[in-house]
């Protein structure tokens, strides 16, 4: 059933609801590339408007297999929470790695606008991201990209890189070569030169951008020194928690770091290899004209993305958008909202004489 916003019982408020099918329903519809877009421009938005937002790191509980973190954030009229998990290991259950749900709610009133899927939003709003970065800070021209780590993101970094940056030569490496197949054949009839390669070393020869975007939660040295040549761009996203890395130290030493929110990175990113002094830059400065991003072709500029909360909120709030466009979402009965209410008891009251 979907949301055809009427007057609910007085009883209750219904909340749309974007379950999966209606997720999968929207990005059908919308065109995956023009998501990609429209995702991209509101999270520049919002970085463009970042002083304005509430701004915390992420609340988490680590355990000995995983994370589960909550990722809340406000600009003073929306307010928008997420819930998102991080455990490699459910590959071999046959389980996601990551999974996630989301609310946007009135600050006005605290009632909740919207209630959403987030693992495959998430995983838009994070490719989006990293587009946003490449725009930023990436040579002009740049036409060839290096994605390594092939697993469930790098689908959809591919599709942003190539919507939002104009990059359509891709070439992929990841240990498991299946992993590597499936990307491949996912993207195939989609107007991209992909070109699968046997190492991280080989992936990135003739790449100006190398994404990085791996699942292992262990220090690891994905990309080495000698790999990063003069005027690249590197997106490493994969280094989202404490203790796990992919870019080895002498990268950053001689990169200029931009970062989405700095005391949360300098826990979880790639930075975390890096004394607490050493100077970074966030984006949303680039972004707003208060500091320089690239300043010569020659320059190695890296993106330490983590994820913050303000791309959840920037995806919510498109979702919210795009939904009354596209009529798919369900009318979920989350909130009891009694005729008079100071008297919820006697809600519960009337509907036990009913029943």
């Amino acid at each position: 059933m979907l949301f055809q916003g009427s007057i609910a019982p007085s009883h209750r408020a219904l909340v749309p609801f974007v379950s999966v099918e209606n997720m999968l329903a929207l990005v059908h519809r919308h065109g995956i590339a023009l998501c990609l877009s429209e995702l991209t421009d509101y999270v520049e938005a919002d970085f463009r408007r970042w002083e304005l937002f509430d701004k915390t790191p992420r609340l988490a509980s680590h355990s000995s297999i995983g994370v589960i973190e909550l990722m809340p954030t406000s600009d003073g009229t929306d307010y928008a929470f997420k819930f998102v998990n991080g455990h490699p290991s459910n590959t071999k259950r046959g389980l996601q790695t990551v999974t996630a749900f989301g609310v946007l709610a009135s600050v006005e009133t605290g009632y909740p606008q919207l209630f959403s899927e987030m693992t495959l939003l998430t995983a838009l709003r994070t490719a989006a991201t990293s587009a946003l970065a490449t725009r930023t800070l990436a040579r002009a021209g740049a036409d060839t990209a290096a994605i390594v780590g092939n697993g469930a993101q790098s689908e959809f970094q591919i599709l942003a890189l190539a919507s939002v940056c104009g990059i359509n030569s891709f070439r992929l490496h990841d240990i498991d070569p299946q992993a590597t197949r499936r990307c491949m054949a996912n993207l195939e009839d989609m107007g991209l030169s992909l070109t699968p390669c046997a190492s991280a070393e080989e992936a990135v020869e003739g790449a100006q951008v190398v994404t990085t975007c791996t699942a292992d939660k262990r220090y690891q040295t994905i990309l080495t020194d000698n790999l990063i040549g003069a005027g690249m761009h590197v997106n490493a996203i994969g280094g989202d928690c404490p203790g796990k890395t992919e870019l080895h130290r002498d990268i950053l030493l001689r990169s200029d770091i931009f970062t989405e929110y700095t005391p949360q990175t300098r826990i979880e990113g790639d930075i975390q290899q890096l004394d607490e002094d050493h100077p970074v830059t966030e984006i949303w400065q680039v972004l707003s004209g208060a500091a320089k991003g690239r300043t010569d072709d020659r320059q190695i500029t890296v993106f330490d993305g983590v994820g913050f909360a303000v791309e959840d909120f920037s995806a919510l709030r498109w979702l919210r958008d795009r939904v009354g466009d596209h009529n798919v979402a369900e009318p979920l009965d989350l909130i009891a909202d009694p005729d008079d209410p100071r008297d919820l008891f006697g809600m519960l009251k009337r509907y036990a004489g009913r029943a």
